[in-house]
């Protein structure tokens, strides 16, 4: 028996075009007015969210990290999203080390270790970034690595709060993930 059913594949490959294709179309814009890194991160950590939520199975947010990085290439947002796949990867190990049964069981575990899991994911995703891809000079603007990371991991908390709040809907809404309608064996 395969490991990802049909649904499990489904279900990665929505939540990676949807990460991919907002951030393609949103994401560059916002920077360019802004010079804040915040809606890649708001995008990202709630569609992760969701996904952990929704599919519960390791690796499976890596791969979604892997597709919404390949779109982001695809369609040429630039390489620099390549610490948000280190960040999905990092996630990823997270949620598999907490234990999706545990994170997702009562609403306060989502809250904290779904916060957690986004801001720590976030600064990851920002010391990469700042690390590899940034110039010193616009690094000297934000504070160095640790200043681009900060400034992530406040887009972490922006994605996170909104990721536990649409699955505390979906919870409160009694709407299932695929796990819970399997039949006992």
């Amino acid at each position: 028996m395969a490991y990802f059913n049909t649904r499990d594949v489904a279900a990665i490959a929505m939540c990676g075009a949807l990460w991919g294709v907002l951030n393609t179309l949103l994401a560059p814009s916002f920077f360019r007015m802004t010079g804040m890194p915040f809606l890649c991160d708001l995008i990202g950590f709630a569609v992760l969210i969701i996904g952990a939520w929704w599919i519960r199975k390791p690796g499976a947010i890596s791969i979604v990290g892997f597709i919404a990085t390949l779109i982001n290439l695809g369609l040429g947002a630039g390489i620099q999203f390549l610490g948000f796949m280190a960040a999905s990867v990092f996630f990823d190990v997270v949620i598999t080390i907490i234990g999706y049964g545990r994170a997702y069981k009562k609403p306060a575990y989502t809250a904290v270790s779904m916060m957690f899991i986004a801001i720590a994911s976030a600064a990851v995703a920002g010391t990469v970034i700042g690390a590899v891809f940034m110039t010193t000079t616009t690094l000297s603007n934000w504070g160095g690595v640790f200043g681009w990371a900060g400034l992530h991991m406040i887009g972490g908390v922006i994605g996170g709060l909104i990721g536990v709040l649409l699955v505390l809907a979906f919870k409160k809404r009694r709407i299932p993930v695929y796990s819970e309608t399997l039949p006992k064996q």
